[in-house]
């Protein structure tokens, strides 16, 4: 079938093109308004109180930062449709930094325009810095990093921004810093007047918001906000040069050329030694323009239904922040609300986001003396509108969902930076962090399970005697299978767990510890195992060590824990066979060994006779280690007594490639099973020593069952007790494991 988009005609093509195109532009000329108007009110917010004066310079970096971040973000974001530029997030911590340093110059000597300058540019430096780091993440591929920042700290960083953009709205209102030293100032009648226009705005914005879902909501109630301004003006004979006077808009402010700040003179003038002092606020514009591009992209995901690339969004953002940077705007950001909203309008190209920067760019060339027309309390409402969303989402909403520790942990962090700032907010977030991960990590079980060698053993099959002595003296094995990540919290948990187990097993003389499921260890948990070896040893009790990693093995080495009493096995079953072995060992000296085949079949079926009639029907074999004994799916027609050696039970999985599910040594049987059913082999039997074997053949064991019944059923019932002790054993290590 041809593909319709090549059957399509070029007028067709064409004019499905300007379609698109149309929807995009009409949606980025939605965008672009609400960009212009939220652009206005984040130079509100960062020229304010003392950077009052630098206002025009401040909407200039505002639309600059629109035109470079849009167009960036436009061209290289994975989503085509996407918009980036000055947020209300990334702006608060802006604005923060912004008044750090006016706040360090006021304090040596510096005022009004001297300011301006070194305002710029330590916000184009936050941009840079933020660029980079976000390059660098996208370079290193981190995009799903947030994952490992605890959300209490997430929610602690966005909600604080959500309280300074609700107190910046406040200055802005009121020319006064939200501060009891202000209080009298905020509370005049004048004061209040701008506060309650600005609460009604902002609470315009949230009822319209909440009802209309149109595109057009916010900019319709801003606009008809700034109507009633006047209106309100007209109706109660105010002329707009005595409302200008009050405050209640801007001061008119003249045209001015902007220009980068990185010049010469400016560099000089710089207070390069508030610098160090100003590492926390950088550091907080570095880390909540990460987490608010991380965050919104995901919302802008859940929203679109579309999958966006992160690490190539962190390269786009990052590249537009550091070409900002260098023209002198400050840290723009991915924008959850204009994304959408352009999506929901139609658009699906990067047109969108193009038609935005357009709109920015168009504006610097625009006299900023129309600031002397617009009502503060709109844009302050717009402001407290904002601030009052985030307080909302990450404050208030996560009450419902975080544990009361983690929520306490996340109130402490937005009032330590609302009260002392982003450096104590960041160090405040780091410690509980980590000691609410190490908290966690520590309530997880260092041990998976625990066992002991008379229920817990080894693939190799032993004989009755071995095995009676394991089932009485099994205990003298301890075993811990370990898990997870051992650090200082749950090593010593495990040290005083061994100290209770060797007191409560005191004919203990080998604990084993299994560290297949450790993903690693600190040096605090290799003092606990120095300790453990410490203890172990004044109780008599050697250390047995299996499935140790190399960073594992070179943490231990380090510590000095490995030495010539530790005993160390490349994993479990063969460890299991060594302790077993030990055991046997130490008690076979006072247990009477068989002499001979026929000693042990007279114990086996408890009668000599009997055992010297079956030893006659079986033909005596010697085979040297690796020989094949009997290959998997061949008939099953011989019986195998094991005398001495050892032999392996090897499956075949295919591809050349085999498998050992188990060992048998001497005193045991092989092929019973398969000589009563007559079905073919199920695996293949290869020697792992020399061994004697005596094998009784399918021949044999009917002739015996025709000719001496009694015999046969002396040696059915030793089958029998022989599964039976198969099935028990593994049966205690299925519970093993469950528990």
């Amino acid at each position: 079938m041809a593909d319709p988009r090549r059957a399509a005609s070029p007028a067709a093509r064409l004019a499905a093109f300007l379609s698109k195109s149309a929807k995009d532009v009409f949606a980025g000329s939605i965008c672009g308004m609400l960009s212009i108007l939220f652009g206005i009110s984040y130079a509100a917010l960062i020229f304010a109180g003392p950077l009052a004066p630098g206002l025009p310079y401040g909407i200039a970096a505002t639309f600059l930062t629109t035109a470079v971040a849009a167009t960036v973000v436009a061209l290289r974001s994975s989503l085509p449709f996407m918009i980036a530029g000055p947020d209300s997030s990334t702006s608060a911590v802006t604005a923060a930094l912004s008044a750090a340093l006016a706040h360090n110059m006021i304090m040596n000597g510096a005022s009004g325009p001297a300011m301006i300058g070194p305002a710029l540019m330590i916000i184009a430096m936050g941009s840079g810095l933020a660029g980079l780091f976000l390059c660098l993440l996208g370079l290193a591929r981190a995009g799903r990093a947030i994952r490992f920042i605890p959300y209490p700290v997430i929610g602690g960083f966005l909600g604080a921004t959500g309280v300074l953009i609700l107190t910046g709205s406040v200055q802005v209102m009121t020319d006064h810093k939200f501060a009891t030293a202000n209080l009298a100032a905020l509370t005049t009648p004048d004061s209040l007047a701008k506060l309650v226009v600005g609460v009604a705005i902002a609470a315009a914005i949230i009822a319209a918001r909440a009802r209309y879902k149109s595109a057009f909501t916010l900019p319709a109630v801003l606009i008809a906000g700034g109507l009633l301004f006047y209106v309100v003006l007209a109706a109660c004979r105010i002329p707009i040069a005595d409302a200008q006077a009050a405050g209640w808009t801007f001061s008119r402010q003249s045209a001015v050329g902007f220009k980068s700040p990185w010049s010469f003179d400016s560099l000089a003038q710089f207070p390069w030694k508030a610098l160090p002092s100003l590492a926390g606020d950088l550091f907080a514009v570095m880390f909540v323009t990460t987490i608010s591009a991380l965050l919104n992209t995901a919302g802008i995901e859940l929203a679109t239904k579309r999958e966006a690339n992160l690490n190539r969004e962190l390269n786009a953002l990052g590249a537009a922040n550091l070409l900002s940077a260098v023209f002198g705007g400050y840290v723009s950001c991915i924008s959850l609300s204009r994304s959408t909203l352009g999506y929901v309008a139609g658009a699906t190209g990067r047109v969108t986001g193009l038609t935005v920067a357009v709109a920015g760019a168009a504006m610097l060339v625009i006299d900023p003396g129309f600031l002397a027309y617009v009502p503060k309390s709109v844009l302050g409402g717009l402001l407290l509108h904002m601030g009052i969303d985030l307080i909302y989402r990450w404050v208030v909403q996560s009450a419902k969902r975080l544990m009361l520790i983690d929520y306490l942990s996340l109130l402490a962090i937005v009032i330590i930076i609302f009260f002392w700032g982003f450096v104590f907010g960041v160090m405040f977030g780091i410690a509980t962090g980590c000691a609410t991960f190490a908290l966690s990590a520590s309530r997880v079980n260092a041990i998976k399970f625990s066992f002991d060698g008379a229920r817990y053993r080894s693939s190799l099959d032993r004989g009755g005697r071995d095995l009676d002595l394991l089932n009485k003296h099994g205990h003298e094995l301890q075993g811990l299978s370990l898990q997870s990540y051992l650090f200082f919290g749950s090593a010593n948990g495990l040290y005083q767990h061994t100290k209770q187990l060797i007191a409560a097993n005191r004919d203990c003389r080998l604990l084993l510890f299994d560290f297949r499921l450790v993903t690693g260890i600190d040096s605090s948990a290799t003092h606990s195992f120095n300790q453990i070896k410490l203890f172990a040893g004044q109780n008599g009790v050697s250390l047995v060590l299996v499935n140790l990693s190399t960073p594992i093995q070179q943490a231990f080495r380090i510590a000095g824990f490995l030495g010539d009493d530790i005993i160390l096995g490349d994993d479990l079953d063969h460890a299991l066979e060594h302790c077993e072995n030990v055991i046997i060992a130490r008690h076979r000296q006072s247990a009477r060994e068989f002499q001979s085949f026929v000693d042990w079949l007279a114990g086996a079926l408890g009668n000599r006779e009997d055992a010297e009639l079956l030893a006659r029907q079986c033909r005596r074999v010697e085979v040297t280690m690796d020989t094949v004994i009997a290959r998997q799916n061949a008939p099953s027609d011989t019986m195998h007594f094991i005398l001495e050696g050892r032999i392996g039970v090897v499956v075949d999985i295919g591809e050349a490639r085999s498998v050992r599910v188990r060992s048998l040594g001497e005193h045991t049987t092989i092929g019973e099973m398969g000589l009563l059913t007559g079905k073919p082999r199920s695996a293949n039997l290869v020697a792992e020593s020399n061994t004697i074997l005596y094998e009784l053949s399918d021949e044999s064991y009917r002739r015996i069952g025709a000719e001496h019944p009694a015999l046969a059923q002396a040696l059915l019932t030793y089958v029998i007790t022989i599964m039976g002790e198969r099935l028990r054993f593994a049966s205690q290590a299925i519970g093993i494991l469950q528990n």
